[in-house]
């Protein structure tokens, strides 16, 4: 087809001829443009050039979005869009300069997408730069609590401990859940702001209000701004002496341990008011705790999945190897029988008709010291009962974990061997010998910690129960 003037109703009327794949029309005005139609239907401007001998077609654009002529700019000149004619002229001016189109579209391409990518490049430092503490603190967790590290990842107890740090309170029935975390200070604060004088003038307060919390706050602040060093999200945004810095370990006021324990002649009193408590399972926990020296959490979280009346044993979840395994002494067994049958009964409830029946709906708790008003279904604050009982038996100050300290004292009594104490307590081998060599099973466990049960009720003036037969105790099974 011959050359004629493009106009816009030109270009819109134009269509493929008949029997074509495409057919093109080209202008007058700018040599090298035509606008080219398909059998598709489709219309494009294109441009058609000689360079170094040869022809080459380039595809300006649809018709859609090219006019034919026209530079709009903006207020301060720059142009925004041309008309496919200028286009034309301008690619004509580039073959003219010995340059190929293709290629220099090519390098305002490549050109573009490294400007493109300089200012996301940008933008995600910026972003970085006000990555936040709880942010950071969060990933933290989440990745150490499912990545193993030293073929371990952390206990629920260990997790707890960072989540705890790190609340702002104001939830929970104990005080310290209402009472923000050691760390929650620092938690809104930008990484970038976590300065060496930053957490001195945080360590100073926390020091000054509680040592304790305080301290075991710094020792988890100090693993967690290691971690983020070789994490590439949150690598050099932190000072790296933020924590090691000399000045701000002398923050740390040391602490004096803690040695509230019971004595021998405070047995008979404390065991009296504790039995005498009106929550049943509240006293049953307190005489477990000191029994089998277990940890508060460790004795409150027991499932009746984990309690083996048959061979008399229970299975403690181990903040330090994950599980043990300790006898159900006599006395033990006991309590918690009266606990199980307790819990399988069902309740009784008052119909429409005013009749009472027993409740459809009731499951009986997995838990062994459970708690129909505490979300989680199990006990949660027992320490209330337990300094009502010990201000009653004239004994100030013992704390719930003061019994597992005096389980560990009261059993050099019995001259318990020092291993076994410490396997029944859950605490980690001393020695080479007790880490790889010395297997002591249930049954030696269960000699020693009967004896010690035996001698703690006789001196708390307690009726030790008699310890079933193997087949007394299978015919009660069955």
């Amino acid at each position: 087809m011959g050359r004629i003037k493009l106009t816009a109703g030109r270009v819109r009327d134009f269509t493929c001829e008949t029997g074509k794949p495409q057919s093109f029309l080209w202008d007058t005005d700018a040599p090298g443009l035509a606008v080219r139609a398909t059998a598709a239907g489709a219309k494009s401007y294109v441009f058609q050039g000689k360079l170094n001998g040869g022809s080459i077609r380039i595809t300006i654009g649809s018709i859609d979005t090219w006019g034919i002529e026209g530079i709009s700019k903006d207020p301060e000149g720059k142009v925004i869009t041309y008309g496919a004619r200028e286009e034309a002229r301008r690619l004509q001016a580039l073959i003219d300069q010995g340059i190929d189109p293709r290629h220099a579209r090519a390098e305002e391409i490549a050109a573009a997408e490294a400007r493109q990518a300089e200012f996301e490049k940008a933008r995600e430092g910026e972003a970085r730069q006000h990555t936040t503490v709880r942010k950071a603190w969060d990933a933290y967790i989440d990745v150490r609590k499912t990545r193993p590290r030293k073929g371990k990842v952390w206990s629920l107890r260990h997790q707890a401990d960072h989540q705890n740090v790190a609340s702002e309170g104001g939830e929970g029935k104990r005080v310290e859940d209402k009472k923000a975390g050691a760390l929650a200070a620092l938690m809104p604060l930008k990484l970038a702001d976590l300065t060496q004088a930053r957490v001195q003038k945080w360590l100073e307060w926390e020091s000054s209000t509680r040592p304790t919390q305080a301290a075991l706050a710094y020792r988890l602040l100090r693993a967690f701004l290691n971690w983020c060093e070789e994490e590439p999200d949150f690598a050099g945004l932190a000072a790296t002496d933020a924590c090691t810095a000399k000045k701000t370990r002398e923050s740390l006021r040391k602490t004096s341990p803690k040695t509230d324990c019971l004595q021998r002649e405070q047995l008979l009193a404390w065991f009296a008011k504790v039995r005498a408590l009106s929550n049943p399972i509240i006293s049953a926990y307190l005489q477990g705790l000191l029994l089998t020296g277990a940890r508060r959490e460790e004795l409150a979280g027991l499932r009746w999945a984990d309690v083996d009346f048959r061979w008399n044993s229970m299975t403690i979840r181990d903040k330090v190897e994950g599980e043990r395994t300790i006898p159900l002494t006599p006395y033990v067994h006991s309590l918690f029988a009266d606990l199980k049958a307790r819990n399988d009964k069902r309740p009784d409830v008052k119909n429409l008709k005013g009749e009472t029946v027993p409740d459809k709906d009731w499951k009986p708790s997995p838990w062994v010291f459970s708690s129909r008003k505490a979300a989680t279904g199990r006990l949660q604050e027992p320490a209330i009962g337990h300094r009502r009982a010990c201000a009653a038996a004239g004994i100030p100050g013992m704390t719930l974990h003061g019994l597992r300290r005096s389980f560990k004292s009261l059993a050099e009594w019995v001259e318990m061997p020092v291993g076994i104490v410490a396997q029944i307590m859950g605490h980690k081998p001393s020695a080479t010998a007790e880490k790889h060599y010395t297997v002591r099973p249930l049954d030696l466990l269960r000699l020693w910690h009967t004896r010690y049960e035996a001698w703690i009720l006789e001196e708390a003036g307690i009726e030790q129960p008699k310890p079933e037969t193997e087949v007394s105790r299978v015919r009660r099974v069955q």
